[in-house]
């Protein structure tokens, strides 16, 4: 697998497609049964024992208990499912993007940013861009 896609050079992005969604799949499940309130109950009493319902590797079982949002994205997860888990938490979408940002972005700055209109596009536009400036 792994074939390589020219979206792959686009820093920070994890296409769901096809292979990523193999790679995710228990993972998703996870985050997806988060919609029936007993298995919210489930996970609340026991979160490691609610993720033994799940054959996750290792790596994604770890993503999910560290909350590790950008983690749980290059391992698989779909973001419309790992933000059920967000919603499980009580975070909004702007508390995931500023977690996921990697740069210790407060909410606020994290909202302010999209309010701006993102980030620059200079440097982000390819991971080939970044190494050669």
């Amino acid at each position: 697998m792994n074939t390589p896609r020219d979206y792959h050079d686009i820093p920070g992005t994890y296409v769901f497609d096809g292979e990523h969604n193999r790679k995710g799949y228990q993972l998703n499940l996870l985050c997806k049964s988060l919609d029936v309130a007993a298995n919210r109950d489930a996970f609340r009493a026991g979160p490691e024992a609610y993720l033994d319902r799940f054959p996750m590797t290792a790596e994604q079982r770890q993503a999910v208990l560290e909350r590790d949002w950008l983690g749980m994205l290059r391992l698989g997860g779909n973001i419309y499912y790992t933000f059920k888990l967000a919603i499980f938490d009580g975070m909004t979408m702007q508390h995931v993007g500023a977690a996921m940002s990697g740069t210790g972005m407060t909410v606020e700055q994290f909202r302010q940013m999209m309010l701006d209109g993102g980030r620059p596009i200079k440097g982000n536009r390819s991971k080939k861009e970044r190494r050669n400036g």
